[in-house]
């Protein structure tokens, strides 16, 4: 049923207008000087949130509020309500993801990039005056929105969990930033996509796992694309590769080497050549020595090259027993040390030299060995700086605070008054932690609110921000 109410209308207008509650509110009332409306909007979203707009020093005795999408377009209304009526009617521009409070404020759910632009509040009078007039700006980031900055799609890698496995015991190959829209991924002992080393491929879709020629029975595949290996034995040591394919059939490979703890009283384990790196991450400008054990007696030669490939190109620096010396090769950057003892030090690391190193040797049988080990080196950590979308809000409103970062890779943990933040069930994080949001406040959550900046060798925490809480 249409409601309607006559409204005697001056300044321009026509002598009589009729408010409708149809998709749009009408175009020129006079605007009164004394409003103070004011929108409450976050800072950032991430897509996937909700946003909740909102709305104090509503004026009364009003007839209807409207809001609409954009600065003047008033064709593209999202909803009107007659506050005399309690009634509300949807417009053009309403998606069914938002929802109109009686006292003006507007509720968005499940935000997209799309949804990113200036929202229009409209008040009328009574006596058919525009009360005010109120806008805001939504930015809605891609869901790749990091530390308060959006970056570069997440590098897909893998994690040992734990780093070191005994004979005997389990690893997962825990797998980080697995591509969006992948639509099916498989998992190879090795370095090679050949068949016969294929572990598994797993259908997302289908939520099936169809094990390869080289399933053991002691491998389980997750649809994050984690492989957890169970029962492992020495002969587990070595590379495993990650291939995941998307919609648009785009591949994207990861690696990780893994090396099996054998008993020090167990032959094969102190007769095999291995390397133990001094420490797993190191932070840029520090050292890293990559320890070798084992090294053959007779060894003639030895060469570490950088990455899995052990070619001329790729040789970091080569001894030989003949010249009882030790060569520079093509990939040698002069921050690199050989020793005789097969061992190398890395000098004054930087990010790129995050990666694998491979160790060849030969011995007087011509037998050739050959070990990898896997450096990851981290800048230091800067301090990260917490904004608040109000400093003093009331029981019952929201409140957003934002973590900006300078740094990329980092992790994020939230500080409440100098503690760990225990989350409820009225506090949500975005997916990469940067934001808290608070729904629902309390006067509880009155207090001191920091973020802490991390990666493997640094963390900084931010300086306070707090948070006042008043009576409605």
């Amino acid at each position: 049923m249409e409601v309607s109410s006559e409204l005697l209308l001056s300044n321009g207008c026509t002598s009589r207008q009729r408010v409708l509650l149809t998709a749009s509110l009408f175009t020129c009332w006079l605007l009164s000087t004394t409003a103070k409306v004011t929108i409450h909007s976050p800072l950032q979203v991430v897509e996937g949130q909700n946003v909740f707009l909102r709305v104090d020093n509503l004026p009364e005795d009003l007839l209807a509020f409207a809001w609409y999408r954009g600065l003047r377009n008033w064709r593209v209304a999202i909803a009107l309500h007659l506050v005399e009526y309690n009634a509300s009617m949807t417009g053009p521009e309403h998606s069914d993801r938002e929802i109109l409070h009686s006292n003006g404020s507007l509720w968005i759910q499940n935000v997209t990039q799309e949804d990113t632009g200036y929202y229009t509040l409209q008040t009328i009078s009574k006596h058919g005056k525009l009360v005010s007039n109120t806008s805001t700006f939504l930015q809605v980031y891609s869901a790749l929105f990091t530390c308060g900055r959006p970056t570069s799609p997440a590098k897909l890698t893998i994690e040992s969990v734990p780093p070191r496995v005994a004979e005997g015991g389990s690893v997962l190959l825990l797998v980080h930033n697995l591509p969006e829209y992948s639509q099916l991924f498989s998992w190879y002992k090795g370095l090679t996509l050949f068949n016969e080393v294929e572990i598994a491929e797993y259908k997302i879709a289908k939520n099936l796992s169809d094990p390869g020629p080289a399933h053991s029975g002691r491998e389980i595949v997750f649809s994050n694309g984690s492989l957890l290996l169970q029962n492992v034995t020495w002969k587990d040591t070595g590379f495993y590769t990650l291939q995941t394919v998307n919609g648009f059939r785009e591949m994207e490979l990861a690696h990780i080497y893994l090396r099996v703890d054998t008993p020090c009283c167990d032959p094969p384990d102190s007769a095999r050549l291995r390397i133990d790196p001094v420490t797993c991450h190191a932070a840029e400008g520090g050292s890293v020595l990559l320890q070798v054990h084992n090294l053959p007696e007779d060894v003639q030669t030895f060469s570490w090259y950088k990455g899995v490939d052990s070619t001329p190109y790729f040789r970091i620096v080569e001894y030989s027993k003949a010249m009882k010396s030790i060569f520079s090769g093509y990939a040698h950057s002069r921050r690199e040390t050989g020793y005789t003892n097969g061992s190398l030090l890395l000098q004054d690391v930087t990010e790129k030299d995050t990666g694998f190193y491979t160790l060849l040797t030969i011995d007087s049988h011509v037998k050739v060995e050959t070990v990898h080990a896997q450096v990851n080196v981290h800048k230091l950590v800067t301090q990260p700086v917490v904004r608040v979308t109000d400093s003093t809000v009331r029981v019952q409103s929201s409140v957003v605070f934002t973590c900006f970062s300078d740094n990329t890779g980092v992790s994020i943990r939230w500080l409440f008054n100098n503690q760990s933040l225990q989350l409820t069930e009225r506090m949500t994080l975005s997916p990469s932690k940067c934001q808290l949001r608070i729904h629902t406040v309390r006067k509880e959550d009155a207090g001191e609110y920091q973020c802490e900046a991390f990666n493997p060798v640094s963390s900084k925490t931010s300086l306070p921000v707090s948070l006042a809480v008043m009576n409605e």
